[in-house]
């Protein structure tokens, strides 16, 4: 009775010590479960102040291939480096207003002077192809909340200093600041300019 007692015991600090469900480390795809609550997520903004970033589907993290999701919060002034990527790229205005830059002529020499679109809540829009482009959160009192899909990740992006920087001197940023940790260095090949 003593060494069932002693059993029993065992069995019940290991199931407190160890739940069933354990939970998979930041870079693995086992289990996590299917359904999962976004506010759990990892978020982190990666040295960029006023953002926030949660990879709520991804290639590094959840083995996505052909698309990839983000939720971002850009608090108020923050914005997006100027970049462009080889990747479709549909944004889904959650929360908040703000200043879509986009150069929709970026093929020459450098993308030239962008185009300005209000964005707003309940709105979308979406990136062509290698299109500079930038987001900012021209909101004084409110956060800018987004939902990003790209399409073929992991991303390379091309960031520029300003709008007339030649596309030669863009820096490359592969793997891109969300993905570092976890992904594991085979670059396909993409379009680039």
């Amino acid at each position: 009775m003593a060494c069932q007692w002693h059993f029993l015991s065992f069995l019940f600090i290991s199931l407190l010590l160890f739940p069933a469900t354990t939970k998979a480390s930041k870079c693995s795809i086992s289990g996590l479960p299917l359904v999962r609550n976004i506010s759990e997520l990892p978020q982190d903004s990666y040295g960029r102040g006023g953002l926030s970033h949660i990879t709520v589907a991804g290639s590094a993290l959840h083995g996505m291939k052909e698309v990839e999701v983000w939720l971002q919060t850009f608090s108020p002034g923050s914005q997006t480096p100027i970049h462009r990527h080889s990747c479709e790229e549909v944004f889904v205005v959650l929360k908040g207003s703000g200043t879509l830059y986009l150069a929709s002529n970026s093929h020459g020499k450098y993308p030239g002077k962008p185009q300005e679109h209000f964005i707003f809540a309940n709105s979308t829009f979406h990136i062509p192809v290698n299109d500079a482009h930038q987001v900012w959160n021209t909101n004084e009192h409110e956060d800018l909340q987004i939902l990003v899909i790209i399409s073929r990740p992991p991303v390379k992006v091309f960031t520029y200093d300003d709008w007339f920087m030649p596309h030669v001197a863009a820096k490359l940023k592969f793997p891109y600041y969300w993905d570092e940790q976890c992904l594991q260095l085979q670059a396909s090949p993409k379009d680039e300019l």
